[in-house]
C-alpha cells in the first residue's frame, strides 16, 4: 500500500511550485502508477509556437516524483533522461508514470508522456535514490 492517498499527494505536491504554478497536477496515484495532466496554454510555449521542452520533463518529473515517493519517502531523482518523440497537437498533456524496478535503495520508473489525441509525445526513464 501508498503511502498517500490521492488527496494527501495533490496536497503534499502543491509544495513543488514550479509543476503547480505551470497547471501541472496530480490526477491518480496508486503503488503501482501515477498520472500527471497539463492543460496547454500560451506559458507552455516556446519562441516558435511549440511546447517547451521544460514543460514536458516537469509534468514527467512530477510524475515520476509522486509515484517513487509513494513507495519510500522521501526519495530524490539521482538520473533522469528523456527522449521527445513528436510536437503535441492536442490540448493537453498526460503523463503516466509506472515502475521498471523498485529495488532495496534504487528504482527505475518510465513516464510515458502522450496528448489528448493519444500522441506519444516523450520518454522519460529516472532512477529514483532512496534517502
Amino acid at each position: 500500500m501508498g503511502i498517500y492517498n490521492l488527496e494527501e499527494a495533490k496536497e503534499h505536491f502543491k509544495k513543488d511550485r514550479f509543476a503547480t504554478t505551470s497547471g501541472i497536477y496530480l490526477d491518480d496515484l496508486t503503488d503501482e502508477y501515477a498520472v500527471a495532466k497539463v492543460e496547454l496554454t500560451d506559458v507552455h510555449k516556446n519562441a516558435y509556437g511549440g511546447i517547451m521542452g521544460g514543460a514536458i520533463f516537469t509534468l514527467a518529473d512530477l510524475a515520476f516524483a509522486a509515484l517513487s515517493n509513494n513507495r519510500h519517502n522521501p526519495t530524490v531523482a539521482q538520473q533522469v533522461s528523456i527522449n521527445y518523440l513528436s510536437a503535441p497537437k492536442g490540448k493537453e498533456l498526460i503523463a503516466r508514470a509506472h515502475f521498471v524496478k523498485d529495488g532495496g535503495r534504487t528504482c527505475v520508473i518510465q513516464v510515458d508522456i502522450t496528448d489528448d489525441t493519444g500522441r506519444n509525445i516523450a520518454m522519460f526513464t529516472g532512477v529514483g535514490f532512496k534517502l
